[in-house]
This record gives C-alpha cells, structure tokens and sequence, in this order.
C-alpha cells in the first residue's frame, strides 16, 4: 500500500513537503528523490523515525538503506559517533556487531528501540553494557532510571550483567 501511495505522491513530480507525509513513506522513495527537497542527512533522519519492520529485516530495499545512509554521513569505518547514531535512529537496528561494539555505547539509546537482534548483536551489546565504557556506567552503577532507558536491550541481558545492577 506504501509503495503505490509513493507512485501516487510523486506522480508529477517530488512534492517539496516531503517532510510533512509519514515517515513510512520515505522507505520507498531513495535518498536521490529526496534530495530536491533536502539534505541526505535530513532523509536518513526521517528513515530513522521511520516503522523500519514495514520492510523485511535482511531484504535488499533494508540493506541498501543502511549503506546509503553510512556514505551519506560518511562513515567510513564501523565506527558511528553520537550524533550519526541520532540521525540513523531505527537504522541502527540493521548494523553488525562489529559496529556495535566499535561504537562502544554511542548505539544503545536507538538499540533498545528494536524489536529483535541477532546473535552477532545480542552478543556485542553485552560485550559493550559489560565493558562499563558507557554514558551509562558499569551495570553496579545503573539505577531504575538507566533500567528505563535500555529497557529494550534487558532481554538480551545474561546472568553476570543482571547480577551486577543493584536491587
């Protein structure tokens, strides 16, 4: 339904108020449609506010929308700092492991958003929550409000970081 709502949309051409449809709609246009109406960077922002789910998990359309948002913030490595994790927002759900944990905690505000991880995740966000070497501290530290926070990512949680946060 998306997709032929985008075809009915842009018809005669990109509208300049782009910005102010659904955000789910975006999914299915590119970053090049976009551009008429502003920055890659401000796509990706709305891609990231975006239901991601509406597209398969590892479907091509997803994976391709990954890549064309690390050129466009040029990152070129598996590293994404704070503000590039702001900007990827649900994206961040696509990245590997070796980008979770490159990023140390700049990624766990927008993981806890996710639905599901795979077991390359689940095992680097433990590597990155048992690090300590977070905004959030070591678990020891954590209080009801931090548990608030990453409330998505407790799930993935094992027995040696449970037992560390305080009752």
């Amino acid at each position: 339904q998306l997709s032929c709502l985008v075809k009915m949309v842009t018809l005669h051409g990109i509208p300049k108020d782009l910005d102010t449809y659904p955000k789910d709609l975006l999914l299915f246009l590119s970053p090049s449609d976009y551009a008429a109406t502003g920055s890659c960077r401000q796509y990706f922002a709305n891609i990231g506010k975006a239901n991601l789910d509406v597209l398969q998990r590892q479907s091509s359309q997803r994976k391709k929308l990954l890549l064309e948002a690390l050129a466009c913030l040029k990152i070129p490595g598996t590293q994404v700092n704070e503000e590039n994790a702001e900007i990827l927002g649900r994206l961040v759900c696509d990245l590997g492991g070796e980008h979770i944990r490159s990023s140390g905690g700049n990624l766990l505000k927008q993981l806890s958003q996710c639905e599901s991880f795979l077991p390359d995740q689940e095992e680097a966000i433990r590597s990155v929550i048992s690090s300590g070497n977070t905004t959030f501290g070591p678990p020891v530290a954590w209080s009801a409000f931090t548990l608030n926070e990453l409330s998505g990512l407790i799930p993935v949680f094992d027995h040696s970081i449970l037992q560390k946060i305080p009752k």
